[in-house]
Order: C-alpha cells, then sequence, then structure tokens
C-alpha cells in the first residue's frame, strides 16, 4: 500500500494552507505523540466546528481550510478538516463512508456520510467528527469505533468497505455548487462507486 496517498495535501485537504498551519501550531504545541494528537484534533473539530445542519448555516464549506475559517461543515468537510489537521503532522488519515438515511427513517432518502479512518498503534483507528447532538455520542475510542450512526439493518443502512485516500468526490462536487442547506438536501449524494485505496487489515509500511 502506498502511504503517501494517506498523507498528501489537495484541494480539500488544503494542510499547507496559513490557517491550517497556524491552528495545527496551536493546537499541537508541545505535543510529540500520534495518538494524543489526533485525540486533541478530533475532539477540537467534534465539538469546536458546529456541523451546519445543527447551527442552520448560510454558509456551505467543502475544503479542510474552509471548514476552519467559516467555523462549520458537514460531516465530509469536518472529516476533511480533521484529516488535514492530521495530515499536517505526517499521520496517514483517510476517509470511511456509510449508507444512512438522510432523516430519522427512509421517507427522504439516504445520503453517503463521511468519518476518518487515522493510522494508529499499528492499524486503522475509526474516528467520526460528525459532532454529537442529542441521540449523537460519538467518542475517541482505540477500540471499537464508537461512531455517530449505528447501521440499522430495518432501513438498509449500512459501511462501504475499506479506506479511502480521498473524500467522496460527487459529494465534493455538490458542496462546491452548493448555495444552501436545502441544496444538500436535495442533491446529496447516496452511494459510493469507486473501490478504496486501502483494506482494513492493511499494515502501512
Amino acid at each position: 500500500m502506498n502511504t503517501k496517498i494517506f498523507l498528501a495535501s489537495d484541494e480539500y485537504i488544503d494542510f499547507t494552507a496559513d490557517i491550517i498551519q497556524a491552528k495545527a501550531t496551536q493546537l499541537f504545541r508541545d505535543i510529540t505523540d500520534d495518538t494524543q494528537k489526533a485525540r486533541i484534533a478530533f475532539a477540537f473539530v467534534r465539538d469546536e466546528i458546529p456541523h451546519s445542519f445543527d447551527i442552520n448555516a448560510k454558509v456551505i464549506t467543502a475544503k479542510a481550510s474552509d471548514v476552519l475559517l467559516h467555523n462549520t461543515g458537514i460531516c465530509h468537510a469536518k472529516a476533511n478538516l480533521l484529516a488535514a489537521l492530521l495530515r499536517s503532522q505526517h499521520i496517514p488519515t483517510g476517509f470511511c463512508f456509510q449508507h444512512i438515511t438522510l432523516m430519522n427513517d427512509n421517507s427522504q432518502g439516504y445520503c453517503v456520510h463521511a468519518y476518518n479512518a487515522v493510522w494508529l498503534h499499528e492499524r486503522w483507528i475509526k474516528l467520526d467528527a460528525r459532532g454529537n447532538k442529542s441521540g449523537v455520542n460519538a467518542q475517541f475510542s482505540l477500540d471499537e469505533p464508537v461512531l455517530a450512526f449505528p447501521c440499522r439493518a430495518e432501513y438498509n443502512e449500512y459501511f462501504w468497505p475499506g479506506i479511502y485516500a480521498n473524500p467522496h468526490a460527487e459529494t465534493m462536487l455538490m458542496l462546491q455548487q452548493a448555495d444552501s442547506l436545502d441544496y444538500i438536501i436535495k442533491h446529496i449524494p447516496c452511494k459510493v462507486t469507486l473501490p478504496p485505496d486501502a483494506q482494513e487489515e492493511e499494515l502501512v509500511p
């Protein structure tokens, strides 16, 4: 497996941006342990960057620097920020995707939910920085993942297998075009079609 693809900067994981570099310096000052860095970054993105729908945000963000600048994003955008912060510290970070209902039931269809996989302790650790609220309680865990949403078989919810090096391209395009939360509700993709870049059991050399 090519480790470099989980460390790269790109249009959406733009950790070379001044605002990302400054935040990384602030968050990780005097911290050398990768696990502690991951714990700090996760808590920051989960707790200090509100999910756009939770605050009825008027601005739509996609790339990590914009999420930090405007202090909001949906799950995909927040996952970009967490990836950017950790990749700035040379910690391999990828993306995982989940097929879930758009609302509490399937009355309004489905969406792709995004969260992160971080390489720690010689394995991939799943972290979901969506942001907690009533009924959502994602936590930092080095053992079994404690994610935002359980998969409910009765609603055909499931995880796409594997780890992706890049954000979900269709959702990124949608966010670039979106001018409101209503647009996101109407146009958010509900499928992942590309194969993953790594399997969960693969080791980083």
